[in-house]
């Protein structure tokens, strides 16, 4: 069959459409008698089933012993009431595609099937079905008379029958589990289940089922009911004790008893024997001294192991600790003298290291073909989500009760709503971690089977089967398969990304204020610690701590749940004292921004690069005092994803909106600032390249200069009385020097030249250059205002005659000038001018007049003799005195000035034979010069790296110090810094300045053969 067929209302889906491959299931769709039009949502809910062969090749046995049972009528019945319950259609049919186990155990008591709709019952009612199974009566005062709680109970049937039935019984349960949690993925309307609400639902039957265990085991070792039986108490740990187990899971249980002689020890192993027997293993390898311990002790012994013998990892595990069955009263006395040793352990020493070792060694000893398909124990895998909550939960619940709690989703609510993770990333980690306990849930459903193991992405059977019965569908790009290996490979980059940001956390929090109050650490304790951690000036460190955190104020509680991250951050950071030093002062200068302490609680990516922006550099905190918006955008991606367009805008519409120049320059100074801030933060985290930091600096000049001429030009017209169209000049604004090249640092001053045009309004050209010289001094004064902002100079020494020449020219002076008295070195300055400002149509007219000069047909010998004996003196008399040469990143050898005038020359030379070569960039230059065969691209390279790596180095030396800076240290935190900002481990100064050097000398060989000509 390959097409639907239609009888004219509802269209029976093909075999094929229903996802069925059986070359009989043509055949047994009929003989169940589904292949008719009132089952087509039979036929659909069928077709959605995770395995749709498997459901159908168990539904024709069902069938079979269903009839055998009940007879012929039965399964007609049985259909019937699927045809009209939407429930128990989806049950049954999720089920028998999700499991070979639980569909043969429908098969053996196909009677089961009319029921799965039923609601899962109760723990009580649970509790009640297992025992009544044995026939159980209670033998001491916690157990129930009706059966429905734990306690110690005496079965009335041992044997291999007593196992029959409780297997039976249980296995009943499970199927009503089972059921209702992977009926979604067959049919939409079917409410989902939380996934902690199915294991909870496990584990109250596990515990039911343990409880009818220990009754059986209570019978057998107690024949006579007479004999009184000795004092057992199970106590849950792992899985089982937090209350998260999974369909098939290890049951870790500890033994307490009373006596703990040989006979309670026999009643144990009898215990742990039924029901590993019947359900699951029972595991008590937990206990003191493990498998060579012995099985039963009594609280007293307990409790002296504990406080004498026991190792780091065994008060982990009784952090889930919980009595479980068996002698309650007995549970509760074990758990009331072991529990509170939990939250005293994190006090040891190396108990912090002994953690996160013995996490590596469970990766370490997996199998390296399982690593990345196992679910539980690889990386990204559910360990790694519950070694980080249980860390958490162990160092923070010393002092914070709400974190006392088993579950890992209740841990990870706890620890989001207390302020130690963010709620992002709690949210982030439980849908991960619920996500892979799913994974970990249909696993093990299939076959009833303990397995953490993947299929690998070769096996599309099982890899398609585990899709579907996780919910996953497909998508237009992707099929089923693919959208769950997308979906997992994304979910365990996650978890393992959160995993190493929050399991190292706890490090420091010894020396977090929240302790100081709390835990008995005298100041010279404190500044032990902090001199440990690689504070200079552990003393003053502990005073901005108490300055932190020295009231009761929720903003100081905060405080204690951020520093332990700030001050492990910071201490991985160049300096460390002057990082928390500024982080004190913008916690204090923002005190009145709610958001600011809301947004580093709740994101810990903001808190990381605010902590490795104030630990590195000493030029950012200061912008961000008076621009805090832009801490805000150290989240996710928004320091790159905003534009520096957007600041043109902005000052644009500000030049339009304000009429007094001094108000714009003032907007344009908060722009520029914040901008400043955004682009110095993205680069010091390594989100921006030379190049776009270079560009951003250099746009946000040509922004300020757009609006301050603009407001300028107009406020002057204006108190003359003129109209925009009465102006006696027209006046542009040309970009030299870095500007023109759009290769700005921080430090770079805006080397400009202005050309002013007469209008037809101007009664002469002096009239109009005494205008524009007035424009253009108004501008210098307003830009020059003293303001506590990164300077905002206007370096307009470039142009003809120096400081001696006149401030602004007409294009015709300019001509005259350069045509008949220009010096070889203000030629080559004119290869970067670009028209950046004011009136463009003019800026493009200068650039027209002068291209014949700065890219003359042929250069003479002797000018290149004079650029180079020029190049001589810059680098003798500008050069500091006792500065190492090769260590100036502007006039040293292989740096900024040899790489340039060498590619100036080179532009002179051939730019008019080569268009491609009249470029003001440096790069675009290169490049062009490669193109036209004038560099080998080794040579290229060579010099590219070296110009780079000298702009960087340039720039992060402003970053670091906070003010310009040429020269790069050798030691010291400045050059700690520099290597940090420019990507390199803080410790690495001096591999930085060694690879500094290389690439330098190397340029340095290039310049002497191409530049120098030998």
């Amino acid at each position: 069959m390959t097409t639907p067929r239609n009888t004219g209302r509802r269209v029976i889906p093909s075999s094929a459409r229903l996802g069925l491959s059986r070359a009989t299931a043509e055949q047994e769709l009929t003989e169940l008698g589904w292949m008719k039009e009132e089952c087509v949502d039979l036929l659909r809910a069928l077709s959605r089933s995770p395995e749709p062969n498997l459901c159908l090749a168990t539904l024709v046995r069902l069938r079979e012993a269903l009839c055998d049972v009940e007879g012929e009528q039965s399964w007609e019945s049985l259909t019937q009431d699927l045809l009209t319950n939407a429930v128990l259609r989806s049950r049954l049919l999720a089920l028998l595609g999700a499991s070979t186990a639980l569909g043969d155990h429908l098969v053996t008591h196909p009677t089961l099937a009319r029921h799965l709709d039923t609601a899962v019952p109760a723990f009580s009612a649970s509790a009640q079905h297992l025992l009544q199974s044995v026939q159980a009566t209670p033998v001491d005062a916690t157990a129930s008379a009706d059966l429905t709680t734990t306690g110690t109970y005496r079965a009335g049937i041992t044997g291999p029958d007593a196992l029959r039935a409780i297997r039976s019984a249980y296995r009943d349960i499970m199927c009503l589990v089972a059921a209702a949690d992977v009926a979604h993925t067959v049919d939409s309307t079917e409410h989902q289940p939380p996934r902690r609400d199915t294991s909870e639902r496990l584990t109250e039957l596990a515990e039911a089922a343990l409880t009818a265990a220990l009754a059986v085991a209570v019978a057998t070792v107690y024949p006579d009911a007479a004999e009184t039986p000795g004092r057992l108490a199970v106590i849950a740990m792992g899985k089982c004790g937090a209350r998260e187990l999974n369909y098939i899971s290890d049951v870790d249980v500890v033994f307490v008893a009373e006596p703990a002689d040989a006979k309670t020890a026999r009643l144990a192993a009898e215990f742990m024997s039924i029901g590993t027997r019947c359900f699951f293993e029972v595991d008590a390898a937990l206990r003191p001294e493990g498998k060579k311990g012995d099985l039963v002790r009594s609280v007293s012994s307990h409790l002296a192991y504990y406080k004498r013998w026991a190792k780091t990892w065994e008060f982990q595990a009784l952090l889930k600790a919980r009595p479980m069955t068996g002698d309650m009263k007995l549970g509760g006395e074990y758990f009331d003298a072991i529990y509170p040793l939990v939250w005293t352990a994190c006090e040891r020493d190396q108990f912090v290291a002994d953690v996160q070792e013995m996490r590596q060694r469970v990766e370490n000893n997996l199998p390296a073909a399982q690593v990345t398909r196992e679910l539980k124990l690889g990386r990204g895998g559910l360990r790694d989500v519950e070694f980080a909550v249980q860390l958490l939960q162990m160092v923070h619940g010393r002092t914070d009760t709400s974190l006392r709690v088993r579950a890992t989703g209740e841990a990870l609510d706890a620890l989001a709503e207390g302020g130690y993770i963010s709620r992002h990333n709690g949210d982030e980690l439980n849908s991960a971690y619920d996500f892979l306990r799913l994974l970990e849930h249909c696993l093990q459903l299939q076959h009833l089977r303990r397995t953490h193991l993947l299929p690998s992405e070769d096996e599309e059977i099982a890899l398609r089967w585990l899709a579907r019965a996780a919910g996953c569908r497909p998508t237009g790009t992707m099929d089923t398969e693919e959208v769950l290996v997308d979906r997992l490979r994304r979910t365990r980059a996650r978890i393992r990304t959160l995993h190493e940001s929050l399991f190292y956390r706890p490090l420091l929090l010894s020396i977090a204020a929240a302790d100081a109050s709390t835990v008995s650490m005298d100041n010279e304790a404190m500044e032990r610690q902090l001199a440990a951690l690689g504070y200079q000036n552990p003393r003053h460190a502990l005073t901005h701590l108490r300055a932190l955190t020295g009231n009761s104020s929720r903003r100081a509680r905060i405080q204690e749940m951020l520093l332990p991250m700030v001050l492990e951050k910071l201490s991985r950071t160049a300096n460390p004292d002057a990082g928390l030093l500024d982080y004190r002062r913008l916690s204090e200068k923002l005190a009145d921004k709610s958001w600011y302490l809301r947004l580093l609680r709740d994101d810990g990516v903001v808190l990381e690069r605010l902590a490795t922006i104030c630990g590195n550099s000493r030029y950012i905190p200061d912008l961000l005092m008076n621009a805090p918006d832009v801490i805000q955008m150290l989240s996710g991606s928004r320091l790159v994803e905003a534009s520096s367009a957007d600041i043109v805008s902005a000052l644009e519409a500000s030049a339009r909106r304000h009429h007094n120049p001094a108000d714009v320059i003032d907007a344009a100074r908060s722009l520029r600032r914040a901008e400043l801030a955004r682009i110095a933060c993205a680069d010091v985290l390594g989100m921006l390249d030379v190049e776009e930091v270079c560009a951003a600096l250099s746009t946000i000049w040509v922004a300020v200069l757009n609006a301050g001429l603009s407001v300028t030009t107009r406020e002057h017209l204006e108190s003359a009385g003129l109209a925009e169209q009465d102006a006696p000049a027209r006046i542009a604004v040309i970009g030299m020097g870095r500007l023109g090249g759009k290769e700005i640092g921080y430090s770079s001053d805006a080397d400009v030249m202005f050309v002013c045009q007469p209008t037809e309004a101007a009664e002469s050209n002096q009239e109009a250059l005494q205008w524009s010289t007035e424009v253009i001094d108004k501008l210098q004064q307003l830009l020059k205002k003293p303001s506590t902002d990164p300077p905002l100079e206007i370096d307009a020494d470039l142009r003809p005659e120096g400081k001696k020449g006149a401030l602004v020219r007409t294009l015709e002076s300019y001509r005259s000038y350069y045509e008949e008295w220009a010096e070889p070195w203000e030629l080559q300055a004119l290869l970067r001018a670009e028209p950046l400002a004011g009136d463009m149509e003019l800026g493009q007219k200068f650039i027209e007049m002068v291209n014949p000069l700065r890219y003359p047909e042929k250069l003479p010998v002797q000018v290149v003799q004079q650029i180079r004996r020029m190049k001589i003196r810059v680098e003798t008399e500008r050069m500091p005195w006792g500065v190492d040469p090769s260590l100036h990143t502007k006039l040293g050898r292989g740096s900024l000035s040899d790489i340039e005038w060498t590619v100036q020359l080179l532009q002179l030379q051939h730019a008019y034979a080569y268009p491609e070569l009249q470029v003001t960039s440096t790069r675009a230059a290169l490049e062009a010069a490669t193109q036209a065969g004038l560099l080998s691209l080794d040579d290229e390279d060579t010099l590219w790296i070296a110009w780079s790596r000298a702009t960087s180095t340039r720039n992060a030396l402003v970053l670091a110090k906070g003010r310009p800076l040429d020269v790069l240290p050798i030691q010291g935190d400045i050059l700690s810094s520099v290597a940090a900002i420019c990507g390199w481990p803080v410790n690495a100064g001096a591999d930085y300045v060694e690879n500094y050097l290389k690439s330098t000398r190397r340029a340095r060989k290039v310049v002497e053969r191409v530049f120098w000509g030998e």
